[in-house]
């Protein structure tokens, strides 16, 4: 037993010896160092601790106007990492995010810590499709309104009969709302998270026990360095395996569930499973009719596991997210008053609660606002990949190098870290011209030729990214946007409850408003809301 612990020891001790020279003697073998960028401060921080304190997303934009399109920005242990805007290197990237430049083995390995493997993406895109297609979208729009409405009609109920505007943390509030839509329209379980009072929902506790458990301290970063670690248990390990064991016991109830009522219904009919079978508009259900259809082959079918593993998706794609930017759409609008009363008139010519989806489509200012929300406030500011193997860039741009070289392509070695920055792209005064950071909804009339060529999946913008790895749910998201803004705006004038000046972006896994003065809360939009005359 001895000669097994020191062997087990001194591989463990070989590993982690290869990994540290590895880390060491890339930077300097990675043809990223002839890139032009910020000088760095620090050989083993790099500019990590600058980017903490300052913001990244703010440096980013700052080295990308003064250094050039195709920057190296230095990580810890003075690795090398590629931001660049230019477009064509843009499309190369994102174009080839499933073979070339994927997600490096430790971001992977975290994110699977929650979602599950992310091997069959293909395979999942091809099952997955229909269930967020135009039509399965138009279904869900009136659980999109029904849940804006209670909402709104708890705002009403909470506010006092005089005049005064009631103050509303509204990021939470919508939070809550949009995590309730997801429940339902996703895989029909309702949260119940807009209801005071209520009990603690399982589920609910268990995903936020798994996606508040960032991975910050030295161990667990180490754990993911070297996976054999994974075996030592923390205390972080063991309240992610009882909040994994939660959810896995409650997916999985709803899943067998669903395919126990979808093989009864096809029992009654007398016939296999159908694509276009109805019964079911939630997502999940969706998809479970899409895996079990007679017409998939039985190779592209997903597993329960596979199909488990779509439920945290879901809750990613159509919660915070959503919430998240609709609050920044509130913040928008509060900062331009006029933007905010002409949407207003826009939504109060409508003449019901419960419009369709293609009456909210309808309504082009209520687009062009949404629009420009996205492009301001991605909710996620980077898309960070890994070099699976050597490679060479094309730029539509030349660019000097560090050297006084003059450079048509950026060339990458395997195991470089390269970053597309989604923010510095939407907000570009290059493509979008010199009001680029301005919110001017109006922009959207008259586009510049320049932004046609941003490969996004949606409207020129990164936001929900491009390529084969877009986000599969942001027609889903979009909806829902305008389900909330219709509801909201028609109801309500909103104004900002502390000084412009007072709320900041701060980076998590999302992009959240924070008010300085009142750090200890944590992310936060506090406006005044109160009811507007014509409601």
């Amino acid at each position: 037993m001895g000669i097994i612990t020191w062997s087990i020891i001194g591989g463990m001790v070989t590993v982690l010896l290869w990994r540290a020279v590895e880390f060491i003697v890339r930077p300097y073998l990675s043809p990223l160092r002839a890139l032009p960028g910020p000088p760095s401060p620090s050989w083993l921080w790099g500019q990590t601790k600058q980017m903490a304190l300052l913001g990244d997303e703010h440096l980013i934009e700052k080295w990308l106007e003064q250094y050039g399109n195709n920057i190296t920005v230095t990580g810890v242990l003075n690795s090398n990492r590629l931001y660049t805007k230019d477009i064509a290197a843009v499309h190369h990237i994102l174009m080839n995010a499933t073979t070339i430049f994927q997600r490096s083995a430790i971001s992977q390995t975290n994110i699977n810590r929650v979602l599950g493997p992310g091997e069959q993406h293909k395979q999942q895109r091809r099952v997955m499709n229909p269930a967020f297609g135009p039509a399965q979208i138009r279904d869900l729009t009136e659980v999109f309104l029904e849940k804006s409405i209670e909402l709104r009609d708890i705002w009403v109920s909470n506010m006092s009969k005089s005049d005064k505007p009631m103050r509303v943390e509204v990021l939470s509030w919508l939070c809550r709302t949009t995590l309730d839509i997801i429940g339902i329209a996703g895989f029909n379980y309702d949260f119940h998270s807009l209801k005071e009072g209520g009990k603690p929902n399982e589920l609910n506790e268990a995903y936020k026990q798994l996606f508040s458990s960032q991975v910050t301290s030295f161990f667990p970063r180490l754990q993911l360095m070297i996976p054999i670690l994974g075996y030592v248990p923390t205390a972080q390990s063991r309240r992610m395996a009882h909040a994994k064991a939660i959810s896995r016991r409650i997916g999985m109830q709803l899943i067998q569930e669903k395919k126990e009522a979808l093989k009864a219904h096809a029992d009654a009919e007398k016939r296999g499973v159908k694509r276009d079978d109805l019964q079911g508009r939630d997502l999940l259900s969706l998809l479970i009719k899409a895996n079990m259809a007679t017409d998939v082959p039985e190779s592209q079918r997903l597993t329960d596991d596979d199909v488990l593993a779509q439920i945290p998706t879901f809750l990613v794609a159509g919660h915070e997210t959503t919430g998240t930017s609709v609050a920044w759409c509130l913040y928008s609008l509060c900062t331009n008053p006029r933007v905010q009363e002409k949407l207003r008139e826009e939504l109060l010519t409508v003449g019901t609660d419960m419009p369709s989806m293609d009456e909210l489509n309808a309504l082009p200012y209520l687009d062009m606002v949404m629009r420009e929300t996205l492009r301001l406030h991605p909710a996620v500011t980077n898309s960070a990949k890994s070099a699976f193997q050597d490679d060479v860039i094309p730029v539509k741009e030349p660019y000097t190098d560090r050297f006084g070289n003059i450079r048509n392509e950026i060339r990458v070695a395997k195991g470089d870290a390269v970053i597309v920055p989604v923010q510095a792209v939407n907000q570009s005064t290059f493509l979008w011209g010199e009001d680029a950071k301005d919110f001017r909804p109006e922009r959207w009339d008259d586009l510049p030729e320049a932004v046609k060529s941003i490969p996004g999946i949606y409207s020129h913008i990164l936001t929900f990214i491009g390529g084969p790895r877009a986000c599969i749910g942001y027609r889903f998201s979009l909806i829902e946007m305008k389900s909330l803004l219709f509801t909201l705006i028609r109801t309500f004038d909103f104004e900002l409850a502390v000084p412009k000046e007072d709320i900041m972006k701060k980076r998590g896994l999302l992009l959240r408003p924070v008010v300085l003065s009142e750090p200890e809360v944590g992310n936060q939009l506090p406006l005044f809301v109160k009811l507007h005359e014509a409601a």
